[in-house]
């Protein structure tokens, strides 16, 4: 595998909002470059879309991916794969709450700023609340589960009526049997749900499409950190579309991601100029089990990539 034309769209969206992005503040009170309204197509025939001028950790995709397919909900699958993505939801749900009896966590999250001596309480705090979840099943039920997120959307959107809705299910099930349907459509955005949810779901809607043989799939995503999120995002999609693709005896063919406000944070510049300096390198190959499984049966250990030898990883500050 040598092409790297994949790759080439995420470095030109990093340029082009270098380059000609608006300077704008945001919710986290850092600073952006912004464009409003971008586009990359990815042709997943070319090799698996994980950048390589940086090291992408897919084995946190592929554990997040997972947790989305089984409906889950709950930050333990995550802890028991040393998935620490959504660490900070839960363990602010705990030190809120009236039996929190630890050090103060008023000042909640990791800032570039934050006092030296606070990051380390903070992080021994939420190790200490991470070893609970994993050993206390009271504890991990209770503090544990996020509610409202992707995999409680996907597999059980909550109807007005009080039913649920399997949205992975229906959406395999159509392009089994009507592959030309227009309503392809899975959605994590609800509304009501909008103001209750501590984060609002970026990647908002996705779309498949079948032709020729080959399953494609566009994301809508509201809202792009261009250097951190969006490289976990291609390849989550990607993982996705070949996941389904397998489940409804499909090849492959493209994923088409429109960004809403795509941005780099002010203390990204930096990092991202360095990988904007790399050379591509040669697209890895993604093997999945021989046999069919169902979506929500897949174990991490499952997937894997062939041949990825990514340039080292290029740590940033994460705007919270």
């Amino acid at each position: 595998m040598t092409t790297t034309s994949n790759e080439q769209q995420y470095l030109k969206l990093a340029h082009d909002v270098l380059e000609y992005g608006h300077e704008k503040m945001d919710r986290t009170g850092t600073g952006t470059k912004s464009l409003f309204g971008y586009q990359m197509r990815f042709d997943l025939s070319e090799g698996f879309p994980i950048l390589t001028t940086k090291k992408v950790a897919f084995g946190l995709i592929k554990s997040e991916l997972l947790w989305f397919l089984r409906g889950d909900t709950n930050i333990r699958f995550l802890l028991q794969h040393k998935n620490h993505i959504w660490d900070e939801w839960a363990f602010k749900k705990w030190v809120s709450s009236d039996e929190y009896q630890g050090p103060d966590m008023t000042d909640f999250g990791l800032r570039a700023d934050a006092d030296p001596e606070f990051k380390k309480i903070y992080l021994a705090e939420k190790r200490a609340f991470c070893e609970r979840i994993l050993a206390d099943d009271q504890f991990s039920q209770k503090y544990g589960d996020l509610g409202l997120v992707y995999g409680s959307q996907w597999r059980a959107w909550q109807t007005s009526n009080g039913q649920s809705i399997d949205q992975i299910h229906d959406v395999v099930e159509q392009i089994k049997h009507n592959p030309n349907s227009r309503r392809l459509i899975v959605t994590a955005w609800n509304p009501e749900d909008v103001p209750l949810v501590a984060l609002p779901p970026c990647h908002t809607l996705f779309q498949f499409y079948v032709a020729d043989g080959k399953l494609s799939c566009q994301l809508y995503q509201r809202s792009a950190d261009i250097f951190l999120g969006v490289p976990f995002n291609i390849a989550s999609y990607a993982l996705l579309t070949h996941l389904i693709a397998k489940e409804c005896g499909l090849e492959v063919g493209e994923f088409v991601h429109t960004l809403g406000d795509a941005h780099i944070y002010s203390n990204h510049i930096e990092q991202i100029q360095t990988q904007l300096a790399r050379t591509p390198q040669d697209a890895p190959k993604l093997i999945l089990p021989s046999e069919t499984k169902a979506l929500d049966s897949y174990e991490v250990s499952d997937i894997k990539l062939e041949g990825y030898k990514p340039l080292p990883a290029i740590k940033a500050p994460v705007a919270v």
